[in-house]
């Protein structure tokens, strides 16, 4: 996905205008992730996980996990983008984008 940061917040280079409803509903997902399994609060969807220290390297793989448990996307390291998990945001668009490359 192709994103930028900017104040610690990541914005999708589009605006954030594609696929909103399946993105706002797996964010509500992934906002529940965080916090029921993770224990981390994410204050907003564009809150940079990262550089706010919200995710670290070990929240990264109980949030991998989580992904594939949840949404059946499995994360291939090989293909591990780093920019795709900033945010709820990056998240969710990247889920979807899997999901659709899933069912194609």
């Amino acid at each position: 996905m192709a994103s930028r940061l900017t104040n610690g917040v990541v914005r999708a280079r589009d605006g954030g205008r594609g696929a909103m409803t399946t993105t706002r509903s797996l964010q509500a997902e992934l906002s529940d992730v965080f916090a029921n399994t993770l224990h981390v609060q994410v204050p907003s969807p564009d809150t940079d996980l990262l550089a706010t220290a919200r995710l670290d390297s070990v929240g990264m793989v109980e949030l991998l996990l989580q992904i594939e448990k949840r949404f059946g996307v499995r994360v291939d390291m090989r293909d591990f983008e780093i920019d795709d998990f900033r945010s709820l945001s990056a998240i969710a668009a990247f889920v979807a984008e899997r999901r659709r490359d899933q069912t194609a």
